[in-house]
């Protein structure tokens, strides 16, 4: 096993260049192709050419603000929040991302997926990557300024848990429950951001989202496996061994039941029904893909759930659009 490499250092023979692509990025980004090279390390840190984790970000805020708009009987959710959302989601995850990379650096560099990132391989220096976290969450500030009160003071809120996020790793088996704390926020403030307060349809869809969160987590976990045994972090994946499959049906599980709780209190409609079956469906086929499969199949299987989550999204955004055409 390679000695950790230190910020600051140059990488070993075994760390791609800055403009080489990381194992679980997208081939072709435009951050590797397209780039100018002296940001190339940034971006990567901002996690900008892997965008699954923002849509995972996202969707939650989606669902929610879908189930607002059905309970407020308006014919769909408001486009602004919907934007702002997004925007929120790409800074906030890139601004944590960039956190969790200065923590754990020292542990990156002594695993073969993440010896490349920047920080491990010496591309940029803690106090640089500070100085860019810092930016990206003052942007992610000025995304959250557009909404209500509550809806600010809720999000900011949220900074508690993101902060104690990288440090479960040595200390839970379960770091992907408190990643999930973090990623299901804004079933929160999707619902706040219509009503300025918090109902149980929004608790409700945070859990399922938490509940989500463990069971593809665990999923893109089993991708370092024995390197994450030599390297002494714990993750679900380890946690569960040879019951994976059953554990991630099990939050699988309870993540529909509790959408179909949400869905039920707003009154959802057909479309909101349908999206929910096509969500559901998707989830029972990455658990019935698990066994046997490769590093590879796991991080397709983890980046599905991206389809996953917007097949419900649609289904809840168009619903209300929906019973005022068909009646139903």
């Amino acid at each position: 096993m390679p000695n950790p490499v230190h910020a600051g250092r140059l990488p070993d023979a075994d760390t791609p260049p800055s403009d080489a692509p990381l194992p679980d990025a997208l081939t072709g980004h435009w951050v590797d192709r397209r780039a100018p090279r002296a940001a190339r390390p940034f971006l990567k840190l901002a996690r900008i050419e892997r965008p699954i984790g923002w849509w995972l970000l996202l969707l939650p805020c989606w669902w929610s603000a879908g189930l607002a708009a059905i309970a407020a009987g308006r014919p769909y959710p408001d486009p602004w929040h919907c934007l702002l959302f997004l925007i929120g989601a790409v800074l906030m995850r890139g601004a944590g991302c960039t956190f969790n990379d200065i923590i754990d650096r020292k542990l990156d560099a002594e695993v073969a997926r993440t010896r490349g990132r920047p920080l491990p391989s010496g591309q940029v220096t803690a106090k640089a990557a500070a100085v860019f976290m810092v930016a990206q969450a003052l942007c992610g500030l000025v995304v959250l300024l557009q909404f209500n009160r509550f809806t600010i003071l809720l999000g900011i809120a949220s900074l508690a848990i993101v902060a104690i996020y990288p440090f479960m790793k040595r200390v839970t088996n379960m770091p992907q429950f408190v990643l999930g704390l973090a990623f299901s926020w804004g079933a929160l403030l999707g619902w706040s951001a219509v009503f300025g307060r918090l109902d149980a349809p929004a608790l409700l869809v945070y859990a399922a989202s938490v509940a989500w969160t463990v069971g593809y987590d665990t999923i893109y976990a089993m991708q370092d496996l024995e390197d994450d045994v030599i390297a002494g972090i714990k993750s679900s994946a380890r946690y569960f061994g040879e019951n994976t499959q059953a554990a991630v049906g099990l939050c699988f599980a309870l993540a529909g039941l509790l959408l179909v709780g949400a869905i039920w209190l707003v009154g959802g409609g057909i479309l909101a029904w349908a999206g929910f079956t096509a969500f559901a469906a998707h989830l029972a086929w990455q658990v019935a893909r698990i066994p046997g499969a490769t590093a590879q199949e796991a991080l397709a299987l983890f980046r599905s759930n991206k389809w996953a989550g917007l097949v419900l999204a649609a289904g809840l955004a168009l619903d209300g659009a929906g019973r005022a055409w068909t009646g139903l």
